[in-house]
């Protein structure tokens, strides 16, 4: 492979084309046909949810497994780790991942720390979907990313995808998982479309890094809808002799700094870009991680890029400005090459 080379896609497979949003239907619908522990719950599945990828999963599997509830995330958090201590796997759909602030308690208390506590005598097999980021100018309290928070509080599992092909093989992981898993996925990337496997028995899994383009100069580590913007910044940088070796983080609990590790090893530079803001964000742990691991291999300081620390703001406009942009990540890179 040459160092231009983009990551080839994914191995051969029959495979279909979905929107990010409908990849994540189709893995749930397929884990409910194979498993009837499986449910979902939360506002309006009956009509697709906020982003329309329950429809028609109601008339496939009843009111008893997919159950709309109010706007309570407390109690569907709360319900979902009983069900889960119970032999029941509850995916939860809270619409947005600001509203997870309220079900605290539920998922990063019990969710997360009453099968340690309980001496390991049950499971709980529970996915959170909370998606985050903007939404075309929702305003603060509907543009949050908070899956930091998942990396602070032990006991739990953080998932990103960046495509319709890891949303719909990673959520599938995620839901057979026995612990819980929160999972959030990009609004930003609600309606890419890309090839999913139609192979039911597809699964990534979780904790498993990949390099979706190889380079030699730097490297870019990046998840969510950060990924495929350092894919195409590396391609503009490429006839400069830039080659950015862009990894893809896909979960962050587990971290595969072991991937991250051995390409920064490789190319002596490093830039974390992510979605969330960028004082105390995922990239400030990954920076110390590969700041005690790579230390005497480093040739530059490591580098982060991250939303702004402010809150967003309800307009569309705006809300453009307050997150890394292809752009952003030319001009780091750019910097980060030279130094």
């Amino acid at each position: 492979m040459t160092a231009t080379e983009t990551i080839p896609a994914p191995p051969a497979q029959d495979t279909t084309v979905m929107t990010y949003q409908a990849a994540q239907g189709a893995a749930l619908a397929e884990e409910m046909r194979r498993d009837p522990t499986v449910f979902c719950m939360g506002q309006d599945l009956r009509n697709g949810g906020f982003f329309g990828g329950t429809r028609g999963m109601v008339e496939e599997f009843g009111p008893q497994r997919v159950i709309d509830t109010g706007i309570t995330e407390a109690f569907m958090a709360g319900c979902a780790a009983g069900a889960a201590m119970t032999g029941m796997r509850p995916v939860v759909q809270m619409g947005f991942a600001d509203f997870s602030l309220i079900a605290g308690d539920e998922i990063f208390q019990k969710l997360g720390k009453w099968r340690s506590m309980h001496g390991g005598q049950f499971e709980l097999p529970a996915v959170i979907i909370m998606p985050i980021g903007p939404s075309g100018g929702a305003g603060p309290e509907h543009s949050g990313s908070m899956e930091m928070l998942g990396m602070h509080f032990p006991g739990v599992k953080v998932v990103v995808p960046s495509d319709p092909w890891d949303a719909k093989a990673l959520l599938k992981a995620a839901i057979r998982d026995p612990n819980p898993v929160l999972f959030y996925p990009s609004k930003q990337l609600d309606w890419k479309r890309g090839p999913v496997s139609t192979d039911t028995e597809h699964l990534v899994p979780l904790g498993q890094a990949t390099v979706r383009r190889a380079g030699s100069t730097a490297t870019v580590i990046a998840y969510g809808c950060m990924t495929p913007r350092a894919v195409e910044a590396a391609g503009i940088l490429a006839p400069e002799g830039i080659e950015l070796d862009v990894i893809d983080l896909r979960t962050l609990i587990p971290l595969d700094l072991d991937t991250v590790t051995t390409s920064v090893l490789r190319t002596h530079r490093a830039l974390i870009v992510h979605e969330a803001p960028r004082t105390a964000g995922p990239g400030a742990e990954i920076a110390a991680a590969i700041q005690e691991r790579c230390f005497w291999d480093l040739e530059a300081p490591v580098m982060r890029l991250g939303a702004v620390d402010a809150p967003i703001p309800a307009s569309g406009f705006l809300e453009e400005h307050c997150f890394p942009s292809v752009d952003d990540i030319v001009q780091a890179a750019r910097r980060l090459a030279h130094t």
